[in-house]
C-alpha cells in the first residue's frame, strides 16, 4: 500500500507544478491590461490646452496605477496636423496616442493636411470647455463692451490672438464675434500661437488687443489678477470665474471647446480596447473629477465608435462654419 501512497504524493506535487504558475500569473495579470512604454504625443507647444490635458490624464493614470510610466512629449506645427501625420504613419502602433480637439478639426481643412482624422483611431473624448476673452491686466477695456466698442471702430488696430490655427477654436470663436457685432470676418486681424502658453505671453506683453483661449489655459494667471476676463463664450457662466457670457452681454455667441484622444490607424481590436478601459477607468477617478473642476471643464465623456461618430460630425460641422464666414 506504500506504493500507491507515494504514487500520490509525487502526482500531487507535480500538479502543483502545472497549476500555481498560471495562478501567479493570473494574479499579476492586471499588467496584462496595462501598455508598456504607452507615449501621449501633443500636437502643440507646452503649456496649450492639448498638453495641459494630455498630463493630467497621464498623471492621473500613473497615480491609480492603471498604466506604468507615460511618457508625454510635444510635437507642435502647423495646428497640430504635424503630429497628426505622424500619428497616422505609426500605423500599427499601440503604444502610441494622441491629445487632440476641435482645433485639430479645423486645421486638417485650412492647412489641407494630406493626413486626416479619419484615418486615426477614435479613443475617447475627455472634456468640453468654454473660451474666454481676456485681456492684460493693464489694458484700457475694462469689460467687453468697452472692447466691442473700440473693436468695432476699427478692427485692424484691435488684433485678436488665439492659440489655435484658422479653423480651430480659438479662431472660430472671434470670428463668430465680430460677425455677431457686424463686423466682417475677413477685416478681423487675428494673430496664430502655436498653443495657449504661447498667446498668453503675447497677450501680457501687449502684443495683441485681446486674447481668446481656453479657460484651462488662463485660470492661474486670472486667479493671480495678470488677466483679466472680460467674457465666456459658453452659454452658461463658468464656475469660479468673475465673468459674463457673451450672449448676456448682447453678442450673440454661445460656443464651447471640446479634447480628446486618438490612437494609429490599423491597431487591433485589442489594443484599442485597453485604451478606451484605461481612460474609462482613468475617468471614474476622484482625481480626475477634481481636475474637471480645477481646470472649468465640462465633462464631455465619449468613447470607441461614438466618438468616431462624433468626429464626423464636427468635421462637418466645421467645414459649414468656415464657409459660412466666407473663409473657405
Amino acid at each position: 500500500m506504500k506504493n500507491p501512497k507515494t504514487w500520490l504524493a509525487v502526482l500531487g506535487a507535480a500538479l502543483l507544478v502545472l497549476v500555481v504558475p498560471p495562478l501567479v500569473s493570473a494574479g499579476g495579470d492586471e499588467s496584462g491590461s496595462q501598455i508598456r512604454g504607452l507615449r501621449f504625443m501633443v500636437p502643440n507647444s507646452p503649456g496649450g490646452g492639448y498638453d495641459i490635458t494630455a498630463r493630467t490624464a497621464a498623471k492621473t493614470i500613473e497615480d491609480a496605477e492603471f498604466n506604468g510610466n507615460i511618457e508625454v512629449f510635444n510635437l507642435p506645427g502647423a495646428g497640430g496636423t504635424v503630429g497628426l501625420g505622424r500619428l497616422v504613419s505609426e500605423r500599427g502602433n499601440a503604444k502610441l496616442a494622441m491629445s487632440m480637439g476641435l482645433g485639430v478639426v479645423g486645421s486638417v481643412y485650412t492647412n489641407q493636411s494630406p493626413s486626416s482624422l479619419q484615418d486615426t483611431t477614435p479613443i475617447a473624448r475627455l472634456t468640453e470647455e468654454s473660451d474666454i476673452v481676456v485681456v492684460a491686466k493693464d489694458s484700457p477695456y475694462k469689460n467687453i463692451g468697452q472692447l466691442v466698442e473700440a473693436w468695432k471702430k476699427d478692427p485692424g488696430a484691435v488684433p485678436v490672438g488665439g492659440g489655435s490655427s484658422p479653423g480651430g477654436p480659438d479662431h472660430l470663436a472671434p470670428m463668430l464675434m465680430a460677425k455677431a457685432v457686424g463686423i466682417k470676418p475677413r477685416q478681423v486681424r487675428y494673430v496664430q500661437y502655436d498653443g495657449g502658453g504661447e498667446l498668453m505671453a503675447s497677450v501680457l506683453g501687449g502684443k495683441v488687443g485681446f486674447g481668446v483661449s481656453g479657460i484651462g489655459e488662463t485660470r492661474d494667471q486670472i486667479d493671480a489678477g495678470e488677466l483679466r476676463a472680460l467674457a465666456v463664450t459658453s452659454p452658461k457662466r463658468v464656475p469660479g470665474i468673475d465673468a459674463p457670457t457673451l450672449q448676456e452681454s448682447g453678442v450673440d455667441v454661445g460656443f464651447t471647446n471640446w479634447r480628446g484622444v486618438v490612437a494609429p490607424p490599423g491597431i487591433s481590436d485589442e489594443d484599442r480596447d485597453k485604451l478606451v478601459t484605461m481612460f474609462s477607468r482613468m475617468h471614474g477617478t476622484e482625481q480626475w473629477q477634481e481636475a474637471l473642476r480645477k481646470n472649468g471643464w465640462g465633462d464631455a465623456f465619449l468613447t470607441g465608435d461614438e466618438f468616431g461618430a462624433f468626429l464626423k460630425s464636427e468635421n462637418n460641422r466645421v467645414v459649414s462654419v468656415l464657409k459660412e464666414l466666407g473663409l473657405a
